[in-house]
């Protein structure tokens, strides 16, 4: 399977990193990758870029406001590309890298990675994400079934020139979605184990704020199995605190308090996040209280990840306004 990747020299570092988290893919024979600096010198530089365009099974996007505004990668990579997309010859993924406006542009129908569209930047240890995205091209590769099967085939997969995917794939729909139902067990389950989630990724969070900015100091507080408490200090003084807790009272779900009383009033709080289900999978939905008045877009059926990054969202945010 060979993947074509469209990006910005400006996230050529990213573009790397995550190269890096493919070389397994690529040991195993799995998949080959192109981008252009792998153009020697003297070749014509649009047209190498044309043809393994058209040659590759698989695209990626690596989307930030910079592909954005580079003419080259909006205009011609990613049009082609959606156009090779809605024509089935080759699969096309966005990778968010950076916060942007992308959802109403032409691949903002299509499911980005990593999950929810959460932007590499944002995540704690960013090969976190990266390691997601691999996964998500694994599954792919699996899916397509690239398999070498007779010895002139097994030589190409070894080179890292896998036959291309209209050879071996059988027609099939991808309407392939059954509904499931889920136990008050599962559910359970599911606010458990998101919680600890949460917990975990607050408290990674909070040191890697600490390591990055200079004056910043934090404190996280696991209370008991159901509460813990982070506080954020500039130059000591205190910027922003909160209280995360799995509640039973006023419906199950996860709530988030604010201000200086959040310890003792657990029938207050900030924001509050309901369990609910999209037919195949457990989701959280936020009453989208915190963002309102910021004009922020509402969100909906949030991952473990997705609900962790919207609490951690607001406990950040008044240390990135604040002068």
């Amino acid at each position: 399977m060979k993947i074509f990747f469209s990006y910005s020299h400006h996230d050529e570092a990213i573009r790397n990193e995550l190269e890096v988290h493919l070389v397994s893919l690529k040991r195993q024979g799995h998949i080959s990758t192109w981008h252009d600096r792998r153009i020697a010198a003297g070749e014509d530089f649009a047209n190498s870029i044309d043809q393994n365009l058209e040659d590759s099974d698989v695209i990626l996007l690596l989307v930030s406001p910079h592909f954005i505004a580079s003419d080259y990668c909006y205009e011609i990579e990613m049009r082609r590309a959606m156009e090779r997309q809605e024509a089935g010859e080759a699969r096309v993924i966005p990778v968010i890298v950076e916060h942007c406006l992308w959802h109403g542009l032409p691949f903002g129908k299509l499911l980005a990675v990593p999950k929810d569209g959460t932007p590499v930047s944002k995540f704690p240890n960013p090969n976190e994400a990266l390691s997601e995205i691999a996964g998500a091209i694994a599954d792919i590769a699996k899916e397509i079934g690239v398999r070498a099967e007779d010895p002139s085939e097994s030589k190409a997969a070894m080179q890292g020139t896998l036959p291309s995917v209209t050879r071996v794939l059988h027609p099939r729909s991808s309407n392939l979605r059954v509904t499931q139902s889920f136990s008050e067990k599962d559910r359970d389950d599911f606010l458990d184990g998101t919680f600890d989630y949460i917990a975990k990724f607050f408290q990674a969070s909070l040191a890697e704020l600490d390591k990055r900015n200079d004056g910043v100091e934090s404190k996280f507080k696991r209370v008991d199995a159901t509460r813990f408490e982070a506080k954020v200090f500039k130059v000591g003084d205190l910027k922003s605190q909160c209280c995360i807790w799995r509640s039973s009272r006023h419906g199950d779900g996860i709530k988030y308090s604010s201000g200086p009383n959040h310890n003792h009033r657990q029938d207050s709080w900030s924001e509050s996040m309901s369990i609910c289900d999209d037919g195949q999978s457990l989701l959280l939905k936020p009453m989208n209280m915190a963002f309102r008045n910021y004009g922020q877009q509402q969100r909906d059926h949030l991952s473990e990840h997705g609900a962790a990054e919207y609490f951690w969202e607001m406990l950040i945010e008044p240390l990135q306004r604040s002068c």
